[in-house]
């Protein structure tokens, strides 16, 4: 199994669709690593030596903020947010929806499971 910036990525998979195991790389990024290292869209984990394993950590070490590092800077920014108490701290800190998403009948992923209230009806 290879290790990519502390994280297993799976070997059957192509280099492309493994590397987004990462946080932090998506499949654009995921996919400029791989042509600036010159490895094929179509090759497999499985099939990559460890020359092309060392490039791909050399380039990911160099250009990105990946895994613990890019988590500690986005948790550091909401708290920031929070701190300030501006309206998208202060919706951080109710956590409920802070892009403008309607609350009244959604957002239940961010609320939680719905609290049912007796005797509503009359």
């Amino acid at each position: 199994m290879a290790r990519i910036a502390g994280v297993n990525i799976p070997e059957k998979k192509r280099v492309v669709i493994s590397l987004t195991y990462v946080y932090g790389i998506g499949r654009t990024t995921a996919k400029k690593i791989c042509d600036e290292v010159g490895i094929p869209d179509s090759k497999r984990v499985s099939e990559l030596t460890e020359a092309e394993i060392a490039k791909i950590r050399g380039v990911i070490e160099k250009d990105h903020k990946v895994e613990g590092d890019l988590r500690r800077e986005v948790t550091m920014n909401i708290k920031s947010l929070m701190d300030l108490g501006c309206y998208r701290g202060i919706r951080h800190r109710k956590r409920l929806p802070v892009r403008g998403q309607n609350t009244h009948t959604n957002a239940r992923t961010r609320k939680g499971k719905a609290v049912a209230i007796a005797n509503k009806k009359k």
